[in-house]
């Protein structure tokens, strides 16, 4: 599944003149979060290089990709999920709006999934 998430981001970062898939840098990203205990949903807000706390993780975000053609449902967010405690993150990859389940945090209590990255034009939208 590793290899799969960085093909993507390999795709992702290689030159338009070699016929790969265009990709813009957004400012931000937008995540939902679910409290799998409470079931509260929260969206979450970061800016690319801050963090944002979630419940006992703190979710850090590198960076947000995302196509310009269908920036609402085509993006992509390097994450970096800590929970409180630990001392390696349970999650450290590329994550896909598109195929959730393609690279998914796995933990016993919380489920953080990307909903989009913010373009930029600064609208938290995705288009």
């Amino acid at each position: 599944m590793k290899a799969a998430v960085a093909a993507v981001a390999l795709a992702l970062s290689a030159s338009a003149d070699a016929g790969a898939q265009v990709a813009f840098n957004g400012p931000g990203a937008l995540l939902r979060g679910l409290d799998t205990i409470t079931g509260r949903r929260t969206d979450i807000e970061i800016d690319s290089g801050d963090s944002a706390s979630f419940g006992r993780l703190e979710i850090a975000l590198k960076e947000c990709r995302y196509e310009p053609e269908n920036p609402a449902s085509n993006s992509f967010a390097y994450l970096t999920i800590r929970d409180e405690g630990a001392e390696e993150p349970v999650f450290d990859a590329w994550m896909i709006s598109s195929a959730p389940a393609l690279s998914a945090l796995d933990h016993p209590r919380y489920d953080v999934w990307l909903i989009r990255c913010r373009t930029i034009g600064g609208d938290s939208e995705g288009g």
